[in-house]
């Protein structure tokens, strides 16, 4: 199951990445050829990696929850087991999820609210202490 992100945490990234280039390509085209300077191609890396991030986000989603991990789908996200899982904690509507080891958490808002349903029935799910 993927717990999806709002859409417009997702259109942002989109908007900027577009802007961005739109930017670096008309640096481009009015700056003069003997000035290389970095600075200018700077701007298009930046958009490519606003529309990397776009796709990145839109195609793996917030968190996946398959086969009995939890995992955030970040460039260095975390996964744990459910059945370590001890005590999942709200505190300023996020979601503290500890273990023995580790302790993660989710951020709701910039979860979808269908997505946000299913992922409180699958914690409700759990038989571990909910405060």
């Amino acid at each position: 199951m993927k717990i999806k992100y709002k859409k417009g945490k997702l259109r942002i990234n989109l908007i900027l990445g577009f802007s961005w280039l739109v930017f670096a390509i008309v640096l481009l085209l009015i700056s003069d050829n003997k000035s290389n300077s970095w600075i200018k191609y700077g701007w298009l890396g930046m958009s490519l990696m606003y529309i990397a991030l776009y796709f990145y986000q839109y195609f793996n989603q917030y968190l996946t929850i398959e086969n009995g991990i939890l995992k955030v789908n970040s460039l260095f996200g975390k996964k744990i087991y459910l059945t370590e899982i001890k005590r999942i904690k709200k505190f300023a509507g996020d979601y503290i999820i500890h273990t023995d080891k580790t302790e993660l958490t989710i951020n709701t808002q910039i979860i979808d609210p269908t997505s946000l349903a299913d992922l409180n029935i699958e914690l409700k799910k759990l038989t571990v202490e909910f405060s």
